[in-house]
């Protein structure tokens, strides 16, 4: 056949009913220009191929008709050029491969073949590519004769050729032998059922899952599968059996490799044992059932060992058995009480050392000579153990593992013999955490009940206490509203006294002066009646211009202090309120004090940020500010030698939100007994020497009242007072 050009048809037809992985073998021929078309009828099978692009179809037995398959010769018919066909089988045998031959069929292929292998047939049966050419001196492998014995018998994993049908070993390697425990000629004539127990683990028999793993193997389905075999000791092996048929003209023959999955099955129980402890410690599950979960898990992975798990009693010198299901009741129960010791069997020893002991040979070691009759009495001669540490320091039990043979351990067992140290000690630490937790929430609900009780006495000592503190404040609260009533009327008393005081002097003045002058009348009125002489009208005269003098200034006087008592009740309703700046409300005061300082001989020093802006009350701020320096006027300079005094101003802003005023002088100060009593109505050092004594009074309810200030004064005797104001930006409403 000549090699296939680019003008012939390149299109492979698959017509198969099932489901067959098109996309796999579409992806292999693509790369030589090939397309896949896939049909699941026989007429449109035929359809495609009276098309003339078909190159090669597959087409599955089961459409091909009936057993004689005769869908094959028409497809071949129907095609305007000579057109090769491959018969897939979901089931082959030899009986329907010489019926596909029979009918004209190319090849005969099971179904399940590999897309890549169907790619390579198509592409060389076409001739797209060429077979590998022969080599002079290489054989090739339709030559090539090797001898089966020989190949195997090398080979690391377990090899038997096996007759289908009758399932008989026909030969075996070295590694076989060893799987099973038996003799070549044992194994030889015995048949590959009889290395199974009769039933599987999963409760079918053995023949039933061996005879259908070979037809799904024969049929394509499979090329492996999973089986319980036997060892001669009678100990199960988990394998997996993976077969070839291999057919000659003489022989129907099975290779059959046999894997040993076991410590692969070992690997995932333990690890999903693991999971499960873990889980089982996670959950809160009682330390007993944890523990004998734990030795069974250990024993399933050991061939003839038995674990025990024992703990450490709280005295720190004796043991008590917690797990060991497999091992005898009464040697279980002979352990309990026990002591740790150097000497004291391999747990007793391992708990004292703190480190693994392993004895093998428990009948001729001498940590075991105070019980090496009871391990005999059992059968007991190994023994190795591992102490659960909870940490450096702190013991917690041990894991042991016993064999009833003379033995020491290998790898696998010391691995798993710390695997389950590990995980005991998880649990039992966690267990013991729970109970210390517990003690600790009994303890605390008997403080916590303590102290409610403490706490219930201690509130109705309290509430007690409130009653008596409740009558104690509605009697203090009688007589606080008693003395103020009492202050309020001696406070009273003391302000109509003083207004009494101020007011008597110049209107008794003027009353003396007025009766005088009633009397002088009636002496005149005589003088006028005997007839008036002009130097006593004149003496008259002049005693009534003294006399009016003197009680116009008397009167003056009263009318003045009225005015100032006046002042003692500060209105704010009654003020002017505005934003200013406090420069102008500075100018203004200092204009009309400045004849009264240069007479007194006052030099008044100002300091002053006049852009400073206040919304406030400049009408009460100039009042108290005139106060205070009328009484340092007053009161700081009158006894004082004639050198010129000096008065400081000063405002300044706080940046908080206030006016800092200050008012200093250089004067007398004022006595450390007086200062206390400086805002009290009435209070001065000058009565009866031009101080009413309200000043200070007044300027205090003016700055902590309607301005919103507070008022602060300090002074040293003989070096000078100072007043400083803290006022508001903006005084409250």
């Amino acid at each position: 056949m000549p090699p296939y050009s680019s003008d012939q048809p390149h299109t492979i037809l698959i017509a198969a009913s099932a489901a067959f992985d098109t996309d796999a073998l579409g992806r292999q021929l693509a790369r030589h220009g090939f397309e896949v078309l896939a049909v699941r009828r026989g007429d449109e099978a035929l359809e495609a191929v009276r098309g003339g692009k078909v190159a090669l179809a597959l087409l599955d037995v089961v459409l091909s008709g009936s057993a004689q398959l005769e869908l094959c010769p028409r497809l071949q018919q129907a095609s305007n050029h000579p057109l090769p066909v491959f018969m897939l089988s979901g089931h082959p045998d030899d009986e329907e491969r010489q019926h596909a031959q029979q009918a004209g069929a190319t090849a005969y292929l099971p179904m399940s073949v590999n897309s890549e292998d169907l790619a390579e047939k198509i592409l060389l049966h076409l001739q797209v590519i060429a077979p590998a050419p022969a080599q002079a001196g290489i054989p090739s492998v339709s030559t090539l004769e090797v001898n089966y014995h020989t190949v195997l018998a090398d080979s690391p994993d377990a090899i038997v050729l096996m007759q289908r049908g009758s399932r008989r070993i026909l030969d075996v390697n070295l590694r076989t032998r060893q799987l099973f425990g038996m003799t070549e000629t044992e194994l030889i004539q015995a048949d590959l059922l009889s290395l199974c127990p009769l039933l599987q683990p999963d409760g079918l028999p053995s023949e039933h899952v061996l005879d259908v793993g070979i037809e799904r193997v024969m049929a394509g389905d499979a090329q492996s599968i999973e089986l319980s075999m036997r060892h001669s000791a009678g100990r199960p092996i988990a394998c997996e059996l993976r077969m070839v048929p291999l057919t000659t003209a003489e022989h129907r023959l099975m290779h059959v490799r046999i894997i040993d999955v076991t410590p692969a099955k070992l690997a995932v129980a333990l690890r999903d044992g693991k999971n499960a402890l873990l889980e089982m410690v996670a959950r809160g599950a009682a330390m007993n059932d944890t523990l004998n979960k734990l030795v069974t898990l250990i024993e399933g992975q050991l061939d003839g060992g038995y674990c025990t798990v024992m703990l450490l009693n709280p005295d720190g010198v004796t043991v008590h058995s917690a797990a060991g299901a497999s091992m005898p009741p009464d040697y279980m129960n002979a352990l309990n009480g026990l002591p740790i010791g150097p000497a004291a069997g391999s747990c007793g020893t391992a708990m004292f050392r703190k480190e693994t002991v392993i004895v093998s040979d428990i009948l001729n070691d001498p940590l075991w000579a105070p019980y090496r009759n009871a391990a005999a009495h059992y059968g007991l001669r190994a023994c190795w153990s591992m102490p659960i540490l909870l940490d450096n320091d702190t013991v917690l039990g041990s894991f042991a593992m016993y064999y009833k043979e003379v033995r020491a351990p290998q790898d696998e067992e010391r691995y798993l013999i710390h695997t389950a140290t590990h995980l005991a000690g998880i649990a039992i630490a966690r267990t013991r955490r729970e109970e210390e937790l517990l003690r600790h929430r009994e303890h605390l609900e008997d403080l916590v009940t303590a102290r409610t009780a403490e706490l219930r006495q201690a509130k109705e000592e309290a509430e007690h206490a409130n009653e008596e503190l409740s009558t104690a404040l509605d009697n203090l609260s009688i007589t606080q509203e008693e003395l103020v009533r009492r202050d309020k009327l001696a406070a009273l008393g003391a302000l109509v006294a003083g207004v009494a005081h101020e007011l008597n002097t110049p209107i008794g003045n003027a009353l003396t002066m007025a009766g005088s002058m009633s009397e002088r009348i009636k002496e005149l009125r005589r003088d006028l009646d005997a007839g008036l002489r002009k130097s006593v009208l004149a003496a008259y005269l002049e005693q009534a211009a003294s006399a009016d003098e003197i009680m116009l200034r008397n009167l003056n006087r009263a009318a003045a202090l009225v005015d100032s008592f006046k002042q003692i009740a500060v209105d704010g309703a009654a003020s002017q309120r505005g934003r200013f700046k406090l420069g102008d409300v500075v100018a203004q005061l200092l204009q009309s004090l400045q004849a009264e300082l240069n007479r007194r001989q006052l030099d008044l020093i100002e300091d002053v940020e006049h852009w400073q802006e206040m919304d406030s009350y400049p009408g009460l701020l100039t009042q108290a500010l005139h106060h205070l320096i009328d009484n340092s006027m007053v009161h700081a300079f009158e006894a004082r030698p004639k050198e010129r005094g000096s008065i400081t101003l000063s405002a300044h802003d706080s940046g908080n939100g206030e006016i800092v005023i200050t008012l200093s002088d250089n004067g007398a100060g004022i006595a450390e007994a007086d200062l206390p009593r400086i805002y009290d109505p009435f209070f001065t050092t000058r009565m009866g020497a031009g101080g009413s004594g309200l000043g200070l009074y007044i300027t205090h309810n003016i700055v902590t009242g309607v301005l919103g200030g507070r008022i602060e004064v300090a002074s040293t005797p003989g070096h000078g007072t100072s007043v400083l104001l803290r006022l508001p930006k903006v005084a409250p409403l």
